[in-house]
């Protein structure tokens, strides 16, 4: 079918005035550009390990590189920082994790107000973590850990980053089971599984999918999950809320944008990048890393990020950790 002049007319003149809204140029060019995507955590960590597998995705899918920036330490707040401050255009993408959510209850002054200057754009997954203990504690379930806790104050240790999610946890757990188990602070993840390996540390509440190879070799003892339902990853182990009641822990994350980056680009990753958490190798490198996915909309994601804040915070408070 061919159009007359004056159709040809006004179906250009239509798509003039679309391509002149800027928000409508935007979501029709981009990615025009490379695209950096920050991540709060060193290379070979679990976020950047997702991050480089959803950057390859978006790579292929929209034709331009998304290039991994990793700042770790300041629990994440370098690289939150680095996102806060960079221009609202697409181009600069966070991964937000755990620590990020934690940091805004943690520090006192910081550069940025993390609701206020980072964009919601999509929800990654949900990580369980693992309650377990080196073989020479003469525990086997929860109930025996506590119990032996209270008979034993203060003999039992765990190692984590001051703050950091696997903390938390541990805090929540004692708080919750009325225990007194010793917080020893560690710099970074990978050193506190070494410590509770060798013994030193003998108490692990980290993330499952770092520990399950290890409680599957019996290097570690398992006794629970902390999330609501069991692990597929270790099926066998019940979840803490069997022996106390409406425990429920994990880490959960996904991606922001600097704050006013175009609805459109931010409805475009936030559609690809769904699309990857759909594709089936995806799903089963993230099963394999302990996630879980968990697939919204930018606005589900955003009152996702207000409830863990929340959350995160009547968990520092609880604890009584010093805020820095």
């Amino acid at each position: 079918m061919s159009l007359t002049r004056h159709e040809f007319l006004r179906f250009a003149g239509a798509t003039i005035v679309l391509s002149a809204l800027p928000g409508v140029a935007a979501a029709i060019e981009y990615p025009q550009r490379p695209v950096r995507w920050i991540v709060p955590a060193a290379p070979g960590s679990t976020p950047d390990i997702i991050a480089r597998l959803l950057g390859q995705w978006l790579t292929e899918r929209l034709g331009q590189p998304f290039i991994i920036e990793n700042r770790p330490a300041a629990g994440g707040n370098l690289a939150t920082e680095a996102a806060a401050h960079a221009p609202a255009d697409g181009y600069t993408i966070l991964s937000i994790v755990a620590s990020t959510l934690i940091s805004p209850s943690l520090y006192e002054k910081l550069n940025f107000d993390f609701v206020r200057d980072i964009a919601p754009v999509a929800s990654v997954g949900r990580f369980p973590h693992a309650i377990s203990v080196h073989p020479t504690v003469p525990v086997n379930t929860i109930p025996e850990l506590i119990a032996y806790a209270r008979a034993n104050p203060g003999k039992l240790n765990e190692g984590s980053l001051t703050g950091a999610s696997v903390h938390m946890a541990a805090e929540l757990f004692k708080i919750a089971a009325g225990v007194d188990i010793v917080h020893v602070p560690y710099r970074g993840g990978a050193a506190t599984i070494t410590e509770v390996l060798s013994g030193n540390v003998q108490v692990s509440f980290d993330l499952a999918g770092l520990v399950a190879e290890h409680i599957k070799a019996g290097r570690l003892r398992g006794l629970a999950i902390t999330t609501a339902e069991r692990w597929e990853g270790l099926p066998s182990l019940p979840t803490v809320a069997e022996t106390v009641p409406g425990f429920e822990v994990s880490s959960a994350g996904g991606v922001g944008a600097p704050k006013n980056t175009p609805v459109e680009i931010i409805e475009r990753l936030n559609s690809e990048i769904n699309a990857g958490l759909a594709d089936e190798k995806i799903k089963a490198r993230l099963t394999d890393l302990g996630a879980t996915s968990l697939v919204g909309s930018p606005s589900d994601f955003g009152r996702f990020i207000s409830a863990e804040i929340e959350r995160w915070g009547k968990a520092v408070r609880a604890a009584n950790i010093k805020v820095q």
